[in-house]
């Protein structure tokens, strides 16, 4: 078996190439296309393992490289301490650093969805990247106002009716500001579209329909919640437990312990961003829809600590959701179920 390791950038790949006894066979530097991939791939021997680092390029190229491969891998970036912690880092030795992790069985190795996933994961994200354009749209209609000293309700501000009397009937608003308002609400009513439109090629997509439909069942989880666990989870069977998936989510915190100290830490920074922010967002409104999670939310409450409490419920609702992933069935309530909630 020969193992390959790729130090992968925006315009170059370097590569190094070594047999199980570590001996190099090649190593060289190729561009960053798929034409040069395909060339370069034909003079390596076989068979062959590869293993790169976890950039934004990698997914296309690990999807290029996996028909050429017997395995394709891909490490964690903060796990690579080897390369991090080195006196001496370039290219070429980073490449021969993720040959040795990979040859001698020590590559801090990351989950790869399939590429299905990853394609509709990335309307998602791009989805997300809208909402904070609009809400930035808006704080700047706010914002033009205060400045100009126009008085308006904050809580109608956005509504279309509300809008269109502000602009024709206060004399208070300057005609410096009307374009940059009228523009501004345009941006804002076009978002709003295109955050429809994602939203609803994403639940109308047959890859996921049937798994949607079991998550809505859930109190507490609505369309985004379901779409955002469902990309950004992928696979639950990856998951060994409920603490696993819990910890990918980001909503515990971090531990540090020697000897008989046992330290916790604020909440972990090595998480799943996307999923965490929607869990906790989820989190606040779950307990209205279920006399559960009201519990829940309430025995940690009473703790003194509302943020504890908005965790400890999110962790619920993953255990929930968990739970019903595994057993491929519309959520019941607790004791209808044979066995714990997240077997």
């Amino acid at each position: 078996m020969y193992y390959i390791g790729l130090d992968v950038h925006k315009r170059t790949i370097s590569y190094c190439v070594k047999d199980a006894a570590g001996q190099v066979h090649q190593e060289g530097k190729i561009g960053s296309t798929r034409r040069e991939l395909d060339a370069w791939i034909k003079t390596l021997p076989q068979p062959r393992t590869i293993a790169m680092e976890a950039t934004i390029f990698t997914g296309w190229i690990y999807d290029h490289l996996l028909p050429h491969a017997e395995k394709v891998k891909v490490a964690h970036p903060l796990m690579l301490r080897a390369i991090a912690a080195a006196k001496k880092k370039n290219d070429r030795i980073d490449a021969g650093k993720i040959a040795d992790c990979l040859r001698c069985d020590f590559l801090p190795e990351c989950h790869m969805v399939s590429t299905e996933i990853r394609d509709r994961r990335r309307t998602l994200r791009y989805r997300n990247l809208v909402l904070k354009q609009m809400v930035q749209m808006k704080n700047r209609v706010s914002g033009l106002l205060m400045e100009t000293g126009v008085s308006y309700n904050k809580q109608r501000l956005h509504k279309l009716g509300y809008f269109t009397e502000l602009m024709s009937g206060n004399e208070e608003v300057d005609e410096s500001i009307r374009p940059l308002l009228k523009l501004s609400r345009e941006t804002i009513v076009r978002s709003q579209r295109l955050d429809y439109a994602l939203v609803s090629s994403l639940e109308r997509d047959p890859l996921l329909g049937e798994r949607l439909e079991r998550l809505r069942t859930i109190p507490g989880v609505g369309p985004i919640t379901a779409l955002t666990w469902a990309l950004e989870i992928g696979d639950v069977s990856r998951f060994q437990s409920v603490k696993q998936a819990i910890s990918y989510c980001g909503l515990c915190s971090a531990e540090r312990s020697s000897a008989d100290k046992l330290v916790r830490m604020p909440i972990s920074k090595q998480r799943n961003k996307h999923i965490q922010q929607t869990l906790v967002e989820a989190a606040k409104l779950a307990p209205r829809y279920s006399p559960e999670l009201a519990l829940v939310y309430e025995r940690e409450r009473q703790r003194g600590n509302r943020n504890r409490a908005t965790l400890a419920v999110a962790r619920k609702m993953v255990a929930y959701m968990l739970a019903v992933e595994r057993r491929k069935q519309n959520f019941v309530l607790k004791g209808e179920f044979s066995g714990t909630a997240a077997a």
